[in-house]
Formats: C-alpha cells, sequence, structure tokens
C-alpha cells in the first residue's frame, strides 16, 4: 500500500481537493465527499497499475502557507 498527499481547500461553491503526486483534481460539497472522491478518482487512476512498484515519494509533501506582501 502506497500513499499520496492531498490539499484541500475551500472554493466559493465546492470544496476542491487535489493530489500532490499525481495529477487529480475533484470536488466535492464537504470535506468527507472531496476526501470520498479523491480515493475513488485515485484508484481509478491507479486501477491497471502495480501500486507497489510505483514511484512515489517515500515521506509526504508538507503543504505551508506562504504570504506574498
Amino acid at each position: 500500500m502506497k500513499s499520496v498527499t492531498a490539499i484541500i481547500h475551500k472554493g466559493e461553491k465546492f470544496f476542491i481537493g487535489e493530489c500532490l503526486e499525481v495529477d487529480i483534481i475533484t470536488q466535492g460539497n464537504t470535506i468527507d465527499e472531496v476526501l470520498s472522491n479523491l480515493k475513488e478518482a485515485i484508484a481509478l487512476y491507479f486501477e491497471n497499475e502495480d501500486i507497489e512498484k510505483l514511484s512515489l515519494p517515500k515521506e509526504p509533501a508538507i503543504a505551508v502557507p506562504i504570504v506574498v506582501e
């Protein structure tokens, strides 16, 4: 089992979730819904791949807010 990192933020109408390691973005009305949508999309993305052979990062990414003045 591998893990990937997701960033979730509040858009104007929906929560937006995106996976940092692969190009997957989804949305949902709640955080739980967007997490469920992300899990489903990621599973479909890797459906025909042996996930153990993929070279995903071993350490999780860190999301840091940056203020630009």
